[in-house]
């Protein structure tokens, strides 16, 4: 007889009391989410977990035991080296293929404004300036839309050329990382290219050797860091404008009882910025169905990307996005692409909530669709929000619950607005003062906590205790995805949150918030999205050069304690392929190959091929959030060591 799945009470679901409080309604309404599913599913099967299960061909599915009684090796002879480097590989691809194609079509919506067919404006010119001097394309002479259509071709040219180097690595790319890369031959050439590459040679009879398919790995990381990140958040921030400083409040809490509620959610900002934009131009049809306004909300990355440029409350991070819909009051969930969960259909069908899906090749049955294109970028924005301005009257008040209390934050946190704050002390070398602080120890290492939730961890506890064990120890934090948004819940994105840090750090932060206009910098500097994780390269390359060394020999670390998406392990991937060891929290489903494991975990003093003895950074697998951070505080002071400071 099966055994019965313990269903976890909300109090170990999540410390966040909103969502312990949301949960106990949705269970009492018979409303299941992914908190219940998780734990349906809590018996995970021991072959998939370890990465010793193959569907690669219709000879399988094979399961192998290597360490037991049961087969070494797959019909066609694959043995479990083979089979966890292919299933990482396999993992590297979903997560290299849905940021490249966000970077993509941020592309073709930069070509399209620039020939006038999109009813987009260039927002930073002097971005895009900047990024067409760094591709070396002319300028002198040209009009804004002349460069941005160049810029965009030069994009687009990184999913079509077949010889070279793609632009953006040329652009972007660390030049140390580089040489490692080239005599590995691992640079990519164009995002598509490489993707189909690896899907072939993890075809039945195709890659069999696990080392050269974790190299593959590594140039899906690539993909995904400059096909993805550093393209994306370089492009959005021409068409939308590149962060500053702003101040939002995060919580369930952003939703108004009396306004139309309307959440943004997915990763990709071309529509939702217009529906920002179409919310305030009908905000006078709101009041005409007895509304006070009409309130845009944000969930999950593109949130995110809405609250770094327009200041928009952010009401849930990933784990919880079906929360938002149980408090009764949201009149649609307007979604894109990645992290959506199709269970938010199931909910919605309990209430009166549309969701709308967007994109063609992204759609969830029973949900509404309202094709987004940018060239209609207005006429889809307008329909969706006139689309919730009808549903509010379908609003139910008696199954309205909305949690009281919401906490403020500062993000804002590009690397040209830190910049801005630190040229004010040194306006010759902007980032001296921080390359001081590291030198004299004010800032023992830089971090990136960043990342997912994940329904079957603790909600946001991984992510703050990393972060609160780092800062104590006078370790800067920045932060991106919805580790971010757990950040800024507990306080961390305020002044607040200075009683975490160390004294040397929270000096500093108090001197450069000054400069700043706040009274202090917060705790953890929110940079953006989950394809904002390129600016954190981006700061640590400029550190780099400034010294004059490889971003391998910085003291500085990632971690994404509750990933749950491939995309995750990708950025993570990219930042090893830098020399910057990378923290996670979930296990990576590598277990059932010592060398897999060794090769990724290993240090450079190891038998055998290790990531740290090719790039400088290596994989630590840690469920333990404080053990966690002690392996990571043990590399940033190897690290200072080597470095001599």
């Amino acid at each position: 007889m099966d055994k019965v799945a313990k269903i976890r009470e909300p109090e170990e679901v999540s410390k966040d009391t909103q969502v312990q409080q949301m949960l106990a309604v949705a269970r009492s309404r018979g409303i299941e989410t992914a908190f219940d599913r998780a734990d349906q599913t809590a018996a995970r099967c021991p072959f998939g977990s370890a990465g010793l299960c193959c569907r690669s061909c219709l000879e399988g599915p094979c399961r192998i035991v290597p360490n037991g009684s049961g087969p070494r090796r797959g019909v066609c002879g694959s043995d479990a080296d083979t089979l966890v480097a292919r299933s990482l590989l396999n993992t590297m691809i979903q997560g290299a293929s849905g940021h490249a194609e966000h970077g993509r079509e941020v592309a073709m919506a930069l070509l399209k404004t620039a020939e006038g067919k999109a009813p987009y404006v260039i927002r930073d010119v002097g971005k895009l300036m900047r990024v067409a001097k760094g591709l070396n394309l002319e300028t002198e002479g040209k009009s804004i839309n002349e460069v941005a259509k160049a810029v965009a071709l030069a994009a687009l040219e990184d999913f079509q050329k077949h010889e070279g180097v793609m632009n953006w690595i040329e652009y972007r790319g660390h030049q140390k990382s580089r040489e490692i890369w080239d005599k590995l031959g691992i640079t990519p050439v164009n995002a598509h290219l490489e993707i189909a590459k690896a899907v072939t040679r993890n075809a039945m009879g195709g890659d069999a050797d696990p080392v050269n398919l974790l190299l593959g790995s590594v140039t899906m990381g690539l993909v995904d860091g400059y096909s993805g990140l550093h393209l994306s958040s370089d492009l959005q921030d021409i068409l939308f404008g590149t962060p500053k400083a702003v101040k939002f409040n995060y919580s369930l809490a952003v939703l108004d009882e009396k306004q139309i509620n309307i959440a943004v959610h997915g990763h990709i900002p071309l529509l939702s910025e217009k529906i920002v934009e179409w919310a305030r131009i009908l905000e006078r049809k709101a009041l005409t169905v007895g509304a006070e306004g009409i309130n845009i909300v944000g969930v999950c990355c593109t949130g995110n990307e809405l609250l770094m440029r327009q200041g928009v409350h952010a009401a849930s991070s990933f784990s919880s996005q079906e929360l938002v819909i149980v408090t009764g009051a949201l009149e649609a969930m307007v979604v894109d692409i990645q992290c959506i969960m199709p269970g938010i259909q199931q909910v919605a069908e309990c209430y009166h909530t549309e969701i709308i899906t967007t994109i063609p090749h992204v759609k969830i049955s029973g949900a509404t669709h309202v094709n987004f294109e940018p060239e209609y970028a207005d006429d889809a924005a307008r329909e969706i929000v006139e689309r919730a301005i009808r549903n509010f009257a379908k609003r139910d008040p008696a199954k309205v619950v909305i949690p009281g209390g919401s906490v403020e934050a500062h993000a804002g946190f590009s690397v040209e607005q830190i910049c801005e704050v630190t040229a004010k002390i040194n306006a010759d070398k902007p980032l001296q003062p921080l390359i001081d602080a590291i030198k004299d120890g004010t800032i023992r290492g830089v971090a990136a906590v960043i990342g997912c939730t994940n329904p079957r961890e603790p909600q946001d506890i991984g992510n703050v205790t990393v972060a609160r064990e780092l800062l104590k120890n006078n370790v800067l934090i920045v932060t991106t995805g919805c580790a971010a948004h757990s950040l800024a819940k507990y306080g961390l994105m305020n002044e607040d949150g200075l009683e975490a840090c160390g004294d040397s750090l929270k000096a500093l932060l108090r001197q450069l918030g000054q400069h700043a206009g706040l009274s202090a910098l917060p705790p953890a500097l929110h940079m953006g999205s989950c394809v904002d994780n390129s600016r954190p390269l981006d700061l640590l390359s400029a550190i780099a050069d400034e010294l004059d060394v490889p971003v391998s020999s910085l003291p500085a670390v990632g971690s994404c304690p509750e990933t749950h998406s491939p995309k995750a392990l990708t950025i993570g991937t990219y930042f090893i392929a830098h020399g910057v060891d990378v923290h996670v929290g979930v296990d990576p489903q590598v277990s059932g190959s010592n060398l897999v494991t060794r090769t990724l975990t290993g240090s450079r003093e190891d038998k055998g091929i290790t990531m740290d003895g090719l790039f400088g950074g290596k994989l630590i697998v840690e469920s333990d959030p404080v053990k966690a951070a002690a392996m990571l505080l043990e590399r940033i002071d190897m690290k200072r060591k080597a470095l001599g400071i």
